[in-house]
């Protein structure tokens, strides 16, 4: 989907262009969206989603605006673009025709229905696509036509034994195993013809598989020795190859894979490599060295500090804060020194001021080191009690953790949401799996009377660092399919040596896949039950794990992603975005549209999956026409399937996305179920029955409506609610409110708060943090009325 502008084009390449003949630069239509996603291709305006795009205008004013690429098409809101342009998209792409018996008459497939099985391509770019019908098991002979960088063209094939189909799908290229493609391709040319064997090359090229094609010239070399020439440009393939390997270590520094980055940095091919390339090789190596000699000398000082400390019990506490840094201290969490690092040479300060610098850094970070070391060792105490009282599951025991906590100094709202925040995860992990590195299999009660505990999931990426918040996906499986398969779709399934090599586990991400479905069960319910599962399993993920909880996506598929629709926008202020995919917008999801322009939402699915299309359009339209943040992607000739061809579209959308907005100064959303209760620092009770309804009662009978709930963030320190709510609680934060100024609250214009003053309160934040799980944004205090 995304293209980047292209910068001048390397020495390299530019050789390879030449030598290879490569045809001439085209220019194409491009859009560019306010997230920096470059769609290029056919660009048409549409009023109304299920239309004809060559009737463009015909149903009112044309407020959609969608781009096809001959594999799917994408739309999105008109206002979300910024710019039309004709660009350079590179060289033309290659096509390269697979002669197939096409068939030209027959049926035509207008839909699709429930696959039942598709085999594999053969070596001649043949499968069965089997599916189901209301007239049984349907198996259609298809086979690759043509294929391009970007998609390749399935048809229906005519055989001999059985009535053909006419079909037109298309395939991601990228999708297609390479030893497959591989085989067809060099089935369709002739491999004594000098030409038709560099447009493989081409191909390979224009798709960035630079090592590929590599491999194809260097057969092409051999079996042509009068073309020397092309040595050449093989050793412009390695430059480019590696600058792809350069790309690829960035990526991983990114994602906190810091031994896979520094073992591909050591082994880098230097042979034929730009000295550019070589000195950015030489940086990245040098940077990390000097990371970890940074490491060596702050433990170094720190021990030759600890020793200089006057005190023979502060001397021991600071043995200990030492200790924890030698086994804890890395690359992830170094910029917690920088205070240290930056002043702790000073010789005017002592050795205790030195080591309080170095201590205070590593539990509140860097922005809030201190000198006091009685202050800092003060609060190792404070962090000792707190992840005591956040797995204590007996209230009394809690309240005497909690005296026990206000009696020490450093105790402070502040310092204590502090340690939260950089401390580990308080509940201890179960044993991983031992045949899958970071492989856990948990359960967590639900809270509703007679139902079972919720069974989840959880991959965690490669070098996994508790000390690190990682963005995470949530991701629910749909009918006939597992969690199981939902953690290999998104982290690829496990090879031999028990790791995965999917796109989450290459972007560190962690993925969290919830057992959200009854024995049996057939259709999502919108139920109490199934929303306690999703929620119940990431609040007790995050006490587990290391979350951003400002990073989390939500996404289904199927039933899974009916799922997700309808709790993504009943619960908006939990996610980064929601991606339903080949998902039905039905009942709840219907009337809480106004909710969809709180969260960010991907929408996949195929142009042939049923009357989808139809049915969801009106509800989506509602979303561009209020130009939410939302994208449609529709594959041109699909039906009812999984999509893994869109990852990597899907990871980049999500990382152009802004991290949740947790305070937004104002937001309207609607509910009309007593567990759709809780926005951001707003929980809601006792709502009216005209305004309730619930899924065992579907459809909403005469006037019952959503009840809408209004919060803002007043200029004059306070917040104000407006609602039909028999009763609420203000969650209270300082991102939110100043505690040092006189507050106010108040509930449809009435005030809420006797006293104008709110103080803190330890107890309220520590409950939070264990209740609710996220240790970024505790609140301090609550109002109850």
């Amino acid at each position: 989907m995304v293209a980047a502008c292209r910068p001048a084009l390397p020495r390299a390449l530019l050789l390879v262009a030449a030598w290879l003949a490569l045809p001439a630069t085209l220019l194409a239509s491009s859009v560019t969206i306010k997230d920096g996603r470059r769609l290029d291709g056919s660009i048409g305006k549409v009023a109304k989603l299920a239309q004809n795009p060559a009737a463009a205008g015909a149903q009112g004013p044309a407020t959609i605006t969608f781009v096809d690429n001959d594999l799917y098409r994408v739309f999105v809101p008109q206002t979300q673009i910024v710019a039309v342009n004709q660009v350079n998209v590179g060289d033309i792409k290659e096509r390269i025709t697979i002669k197939q018996n096409v068939a030209l008459a027959g049926g035509r497939v207008n839909r699709l229905g429930p696959i039942v099985k598709i085999t594999q391509f053969d070596d001649r770019g043949r499968r069965t696509f089997s599916m189901m019908t209301d007239k049984g098991q349907v198996d259609i002979i298809q086979g690759i036509t043509q294929i391009t960088p970007v998609w390749t063209k399935v048809e229906g094939l005519t055989t001999a034994k059985q009535t053909p189909l006419m079909c037109d799908m298309r395939l991601a290229t990228s999708s297609i195993p390479r030893e497959t493609l591989h085989a067809i391709l060099s089935r369709a040319i002739d491999p004594k013809e000098f030409e038709q064997r560099t447009r493989i090359v081409r191909l390979f090229l224009q798709q960035d598989r630079f090592l590929d094609a590599q491999v194809e010239l260097e057969g092409i070399i051999a079996d042509f020795p009068n073309k020397p020439q092309l040595n050449e440009v093989v050793q412009s393939l390695r430059q480019l190859h590696a600058r792809s390997i350069v790309k690829e270590i960035e990526v991983r520094r990114k994602a906190g894979q810091h031994q896979v980055a520094y073992l591909l940095l050591e082994q880098f091919p230097a042979e034929d490599v730009a000295g550019d390339i070589l000195a950015k090789v030489s940086e990245m190596l040098d940077d990390y060295r000097s990371d970890q000699k940074k490491i060596a000398q702050i433990l170094e000082e720190l021990k030759t500090h600890t020793e200089g400390v006057v005190s023979p019990q502060m001397r021991t506490q600071c043995e200990a804060f030492v200790a924890e840094l030698e086994k804890e201290l890395s690359i992830n969490t170094l910029d917690r020194m920088a205070s240290y690092l930056r002043l702790g040479s000073d010789p005017g300060m002592t050795p205790e001021q030195k080591v309080a610098l170095a201590a205070t850094g590593w539990l509140l970070g860097s922005d809030q080191a201190d000198t006091n070391l009685i202050i800092a060792m003060s609060l190792f105490k404070v962090r000792a009690i707190i992840e005591r009282y956040l797995v204590e599951g007996v209230k009394n025991e809690r309240a005497q953790l909690l005296k026990q906590l206000e009696g020490l100094e450093g105790a402070s709202p502040k310092l204590v949401a502090g340690i939260i925040a950089h401390m580990k995860p308080p509940l201890p992990s179960p044993d991983p799996s031992a045949a899958t590195p970071g492989f856990y299999k948990l359960s967590v009660p639900i809270g509703l009377d007679n139902e079972p505990d919720a069974r989840y999931l959880v991959l965690l990426p490669p070098q996994y660092d508790p000390l690190v918040r990682y963005p995470t996906i949530v991701t629910l499986n749909g009918g006939g399919t597992t969690p199981e398969r939902q953690i290999d779709w998104w982290a690829g399934e496990q090879v031999e040596t028990g790791m995965r090599m999917g796109q989450a586990t290459r972007l560190g991400y962690i993925v969290v896949a919830v057992d959200w479905m009854k024995d049996g069960q057939r259709e999502y319910e919108f139920s109490a039950r199934e929303h306690a599962a999703v929620l119940g399993s990431l609040r007790d993920a995050c006490r587990r794990f290391s979350i951003d909880t400002d990073r989390v996506f939500l996404t289904g598929h199927s039933l899974g992603g009916n799922a997700a629709w309808d709790i993504g926008l009943a619960h908006p202020d939990l996610w980064a975005g929601v991606m339903p995919i080949v998902a039905r917008c039905e009942k709840y999801c219907t009337l809480y549209s106004d909710n969809a322009g709180l969260v960010p939402m991907y929408v996949l699915g195929g142009e042939l999956d049923g009357d989808k299309t139809v049915a969801n359009a009106p509800h989506l339209e509602r979303y561009f026409n209020k130009r939410f943040d939302i994208t449609l992607v529709e594959y041109r000739g699909r039906g009812h399937e999984d999509f893994h061809d869109d990852i990597l579209n899907l990871f980049d959308w999500m990382n152009r996305r802004p991290s949740r907005n947790f305070f937004p100064k104002e937001f309207t959303v609607v509910t009309m179920r007593p567990w759709d209760n809780y926005f951001w620092w707003l929980e809601g009770s006792k709502f009216p029955s005209k305004g309730m309804v619930d899924p065992a009662n579907w459809p909403p009978g005469r006037g019952i409506l959503p009840i809408h709930i209004t919060g803002k963030q007043l200029a004059t320190n306070g917040l104000s609610i407006s609602s039909s709510m028999g009763q609420v609680t203000l969650w209270l934060s300082p991102e939110a409110v100043d505690f040092n100024r006189p507050m106010k609250l108040t509930l449809n214009n009435t005030s809420l708060t006797k006293s104008r003053r709110i103080d803190p309160d330890l107890s309220v934040l520590l409950e939070d943090v264990r209740t609710r799980g996220d240790r970024q944004h505790p609140f301090w205090a609550k109002v109850e009325h």
